[in-house]
Protein backbone atom coordinates (compact mmCIF):
# COMPACT_ATOMS: atom_id res chain seq x y z
CA UNK A 1 0.00 0.00 0.00
CA UNK A 2 1.43 3.30 -0.78
CA UNK A 3 2.38 6.21 1.72
CA UNK A 4 1.05 9.52 1.08
CA UNK A 5 3.36 10.87 4.34
CA UNK A 6 5.68 13.39 3.30
CA UNK A 7 9.25 13.02 2.94
CA UNK A 8 11.46 15.43 5.18
CA UNK A 9 15.06 13.70 4.39
CA UNK A 10 16.14 15.64 7.65
CA UNK A 11 18.27 12.44 8.83
CA UNK A 12 21.67 14.01 10.31
CA UNK A 13 20.40 17.60 9.66
CA UNK A 14 19.64 19.77 12.45
CA UNK A 15 17.78 23.13 12.55
CA UNK A 16 19.97 26.33 11.61
CA UNK A 17 19.36 28.01 15.51
CA UNK A 18 17.32 27.61 18.31
CA UNK A 19 14.76 29.68 16.92
CA UNK A 20 14.00 27.66 13.91
CA UNK A 21 13.77 24.21 15.91
CA UNK A 22 11.26 25.89 18.36
CA UNK A 23 9.16 27.10 14.44
CA UNK A 24 9.42 23.57 12.61
CA UNK A 25 8.19 22.13 15.93
CA UNK A 26 5.22 24.34 16.70
CA UNK A 27 4.18 24.74 12.84
CA UNK A 28 5.30 21.24 11.31
CA UNK A 29 6.76 18.40 13.52
CA UNK A 30 4.00 18.74 16.22
CA UNK A 31 1.61 17.61 12.92
CA UNK A 32 3.44 15.35 10.98
CA UNK A 33 1.47 12.69 11.38
CA UNK A 34 -1.69 14.59 10.37
CA UNK A 35 -0.04 15.25 7.34
CA UNK A 36 -0.74 13.67 3.30
CA UNK A 37 1.23 14.62 0.91
CA UNK A 38 -0.65 15.74 -2.19
CA UNK A 39 2.31 16.91 -3.95
CA UNK A 40 6.36 16.64 -3.34
CA UNK A 41 9.32 17.74 -5.38
CA UNK A 42 13.11 17.43 -4.06
CA UNK A 43 15.96 18.93 -5.73
CA UNK A 44 18.53 16.89 -7.27
CA UNK A 45 21.37 18.76 -5.33
CA UNK A 46 19.21 17.65 -2.78
CA UNK A 47 18.89 21.44 -1.05
CA UNK A 48 15.56 21.78 -1.61
CA UNK A 49 12.02 19.99 -1.02
CA UNK A 50 8.88 21.34 -1.93
CA UNK A 51 5.55 20.56 -0.19
CA UNK A 52 1.79 20.69 -1.30
CA UNK A 53 0.24 18.92 1.91
CA UNK A 54 -3.49 18.29 3.80
CA UNK A 55 -3.44 18.65 7.37
CA UNK A 56 -6.54 16.13 8.71
CA UNK A 57 -5.94 17.83 11.91
CA UNK A 58 -7.13 21.06 11.01
CA UNK A 59 -10.74 19.83 10.82
CA UNK A 60 -10.53 19.66 15.04
CA UNK A 61 -9.51 23.37 15.35
CA UNK A 62 -10.94 26.44 14.64
CA UNK A 63 -14.22 26.53 12.64
CA UNK A 64 -13.32 27.31 8.50
CA UNK A 65 -9.53 27.60 9.18
CA UNK A 66 -7.52 26.38 5.85
CA UNK A 67 -6.58 23.04 5.39
CA UNK A 68 -3.99 22.90 3.01
CA UNK A 69 0.26 23.33 4.03
CA UNK A 70 2.72 24.78 1.49
CA UNK A 71 6.12 24.34 2.55
CA UNK A 72 9.82 25.06 1.13
CA UNK A 73 12.43 22.71 3.05
CA UNK A 74 16.36 24.55 2.36
CA UNK A 75 19.02 22.37 3.06
CA UNK A 76 22.90 23.28 4.02
CA UNK A 77 24.51 19.86 2.64
CA UNK A 78 28.08 21.12 3.99
CA UNK A 79 26.70 22.35 7.55
CA UNK A 80 24.18 19.42 7.89
CA UNK A 81 21.86 21.86 8.73
CA UNK A 82 18.47 23.25 7.66
CA UNK A 83 15.94 26.30 7.20
CA UNK A 84 12.04 26.16 6.33
CA UNK A 85 9.10 28.56 5.16
CA UNK A 86 5.28 27.60 5.13
CA UNK A 87 2.10 28.82 4.57
CA UNK A 88 -1.34 27.50 5.25
CA UNK A 89 -3.46 28.51 2.50
CA UNK A 90 -6.95 26.94 1.45
CA UNK A 91 -6.61 25.90 -2.06
CA UNK A 92 -3.93 23.35 -3.23
CA UNK A 93 -3.80 25.78 -6.38
CA UNK A 94 -2.87 28.24 -3.89
CA UNK A 95 -0.07 26.41 -2.48
CA UNK A 96 1.50 25.41 -6.13
CA UNK A 97 1.22 29.00 -6.61
CA UNK A 98 3.12 29.90 -3.19
CA UNK A 99 5.72 27.30 -3.85
CA UNK A 100 6.46 28.25 -7.85
CA UNK A 101 7.13 31.47 -6.61
CA UNK A 102 9.94 30.54 -4.20
CA UNK A 103 11.49 28.53 -7.08
CA UNK A 104 9.56 25.15 -7.79
CA UNK A 105 9.56 24.26 -11.07
CA UNK A 106 5.68 24.38 -12.04
CA UNK A 107 6.20 21.08 -13.66
CA UNK A 108 6.71 19.80 -10.82
CA UNK A 109 4.40 19.94 -7.93
CA UNK A 110 1.53 18.78 -9.70
CA UNK A 111 -1.41 17.11 -7.17
CA UNK A 112 -1.57 13.35 -6.88
CA UNK A 113 -4.02 12.33 -8.97
CA UNK A 114 -4.92 9.44 -6.17
CA UNK A 115 -5.72 11.81 -3.20
CA UNK A 116 -8.84 14.25 -3.14
CA UNK A 117 -11.45 14.32 -5.54
CA UNK A 118 -10.57 14.87 -9.00
CA UNK A 119 -11.36 18.03 -11.41
CA UNK A 120 -15.01 17.66 -12.45
CA UNK A 121 -14.75 19.76 -15.58
CA UNK A 122 -12.03 21.15 -17.54
CA UNK A 123 -13.44 24.76 -16.20
CA UNK A 124 -12.11 23.36 -12.92
CA UNK A 125 -8.92 22.42 -14.41
CA UNK A 126 -7.70 26.04 -16.12
CA UNK A 127 -8.78 28.03 -12.81
CA UNK A 128 -6.56 25.63 -10.95
CA UNK A 129 -3.67 26.03 -13.78
CA UNK A 130 -4.52 29.89 -13.65
CA UNK A 131 -4.12 30.08 -9.97
CA UNK A 132 -0.98 28.25 -9.23
CA UNK A 133 0.48 29.90 -12.30
CA UNK A 134 -0.47 33.56 -11.58
CA UNK A 135 -1.56 33.17 -8.00
CA UNK A 136 1.26 36.38 -7.20
CA UNK A 137 -1.06 38.93 -9.06
CA UNK A 138 -3.64 38.19 -5.80
CA UNK A 139 -3.67 38.59 -2.05
CA UNK A 140 -5.92 36.33 -0.05
CA UNK A 141 -7.98 38.49 2.26
CA UNK A 142 -10.38 35.87 3.43
CA UNK A 143 -11.17 32.06 3.42
CA UNK A 144 -13.54 29.90 4.77
CA UNK A 145 -13.24 25.49 4.58
CA UNK A 146 -16.44 23.91 5.32
CA UNK A 147 -16.12 20.10 4.87
CA UNK A 148 -19.55 18.80 6.27
CA UNK A 149 -20.47 15.87 4.21
CA UNK A 150 -23.43 17.22 2.96
CA UNK A 151 -21.41 20.82 2.35
CA UNK A 152 -18.08 20.08 1.30
CA UNK A 153 -17.08 23.97 0.35
CA UNK A 154 -14.28 26.36 0.39
CA UNK A 155 -14.61 30.24 -0.32
CA UNK A 156 -11.81 32.73 -1.31
CA UNK A 157 -11.85 36.21 -1.13
CA UNK A 158 -8.94 37.68 -3.41
CA UNK A 159 -7.74 40.92 -4.33
CA UNK A 160 -5.71 42.15 -7.20
CA UNK A 161 -2.83 43.48 -6.58
CA UNK A 162 -3.45 45.20 -10.12
CA UNK A 163 -6.61 46.98 -8.44
CA UNK A 164 -7.04 48.94 -11.91
CA UNK A 165 -7.35 45.54 -13.24
CA UNK A 166 -10.54 44.34 -14.52
CA UNK A 167 -12.78 43.24 -11.48
CA UNK A 168 -10.29 43.94 -8.75
CA UNK A 169 -12.11 41.78 -5.73
CA UNK A 170 -12.42 38.03 -6.27
CA UNK A 171 -14.26 34.88 -4.86
CA UNK A 172 -13.16 31.40 -5.73
CA UNK A 173 -15.42 28.72 -4.61
CA UNK A 174 -14.36 24.68 -4.29
CA UNK A 175 -17.38 22.50 -3.91
CA UNK A 176 -17.02 18.50 -3.66
CA UNK A 177 -19.75 16.27 -4.77
CA UNK A 178 -19.46 13.60 -2.28
CA UNK A 179 -22.18 11.35 -4.84
CA UNK A 180 -19.56 11.94 -7.72
CA UNK A 181 -16.52 12.20 -5.97
CA UNK A 182 -15.05 15.06 -7.75
CA UNK A 183 -14.66 19.03 -7.62
CA UNK A 184 -16.06 21.95 -8.92
CA UNK A 185 -13.80 25.51 -8.67
CA UNK A 186 -15.31 28.60 -10.00
CA UNK A 187 -14.63 32.55 -9.77
CA UNK A 188 -16.96 35.25 -10.18
CA UNK A 189 -15.73 39.22 -9.61
CA UNK A 190 -16.40 42.14 -7.41
CA UNK A 191 -16.36 45.93 -7.44
CA UNK A 192 -16.37 45.84 -3.91
CA UNK A 193 -14.48 44.36 -1.03
CA UNK A 194 -18.24 44.24 0.64
CA UNK A 195 -19.89 42.63 -2.07
CA UNK A 196 -16.89 40.01 -2.19
CA UNK A 197 -17.12 38.70 1.53
CA UNK A 198 -20.88 39.20 1.42
CA UNK A 199 -21.02 36.75 -1.35
CA UNK A 200 -18.81 34.47 0.61
CA UNK A 201 -21.71 34.81 3.71
CA UNK A 202 -24.38 34.11 1.55
CA UNK A 203 -22.75 30.94 0.30
CA UNK A 204 -22.14 29.51 3.43
CA UNK A 205 -25.65 30.40 4.91
CA UNK A 206 -26.78 28.81 1.63
CA UNK A 207 -28.44 32.20 -0.05
CA UNK A 208 -26.13 32.85 -2.12
CA UNK A 209 -26.91 33.39 -5.75
CA UNK A 210 -24.66 32.87 -9.21
CA UNK A 211 -21.30 34.31 -9.12
CA UNK A 212 -20.71 37.20 -10.84
CA UNK A 213 -19.18 36.95 -13.92
CA UNK A 214 -15.42 38.68 -13.91
CA UNK A 215 -15.31 41.94 -16.04
CA UNK A 216 -13.23 42.21 -19.10
CA UNK A 217 -10.19 44.23 -19.13
CA UNK A 218 -10.74 47.76 -19.76
CA UNK A 219 -9.56 48.79 -23.31
CA UNK A 220 -6.02 49.81 -23.59
CA UNK A 221 -7.43 52.68 -25.81
CA UNK A 222 -9.30 54.37 -22.71
CA UNK A 223 -6.91 55.32 -19.89
CA UNK A 224 -7.00 54.05 -16.86
CA UNK A 225 -7.09 56.71 -13.66
CA UNK A 226 -5.21 55.27 -10.55
CA UNK A 227 -7.23 54.78 -7.75
CA UNK A 228 -7.69 57.30 -4.74
CA UNK A 229 -6.32 55.27 -2.43
CA UNK A 230 -5.59 51.62 -1.67
CA UNK A 231 -7.84 48.91 -0.40
CA UNK A 232 -7.05 47.42 2.82
CA UNK A 233 -6.56 43.40 3.56
CA UNK A 234 -10.13 42.97 3.96
CA UNK A 235 -10.84 42.36 7.59
CA UNK A 236 -11.87 38.22 9.49
CA UNK A 237 -14.96 37.35 9.20
CA UNK A 238 -17.22 35.88 11.97
CA UNK A 239 -18.17 32.37 12.33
Amino acid sequence: MPSYEPEFRLKGYEPVNDRVAEQFWQHIEIHETEFTALAQHHTEDGEHSFYVMHDRSATWGIPGEPQIVALHLKREPEACTFRFDHEVLPLPAMAQSWLIQRGCPCDTIGINPDLGPPPADEATRALERRLAGDGDHYAMGYSYTRDYPDDMVTVVALRALDERGPSPFRVVVEEVDTDAWTHTLREGGFATVAEALQWCDDRLSGTAGPLPPVRPAASPSRPVLPPKASVPRPPGRSR
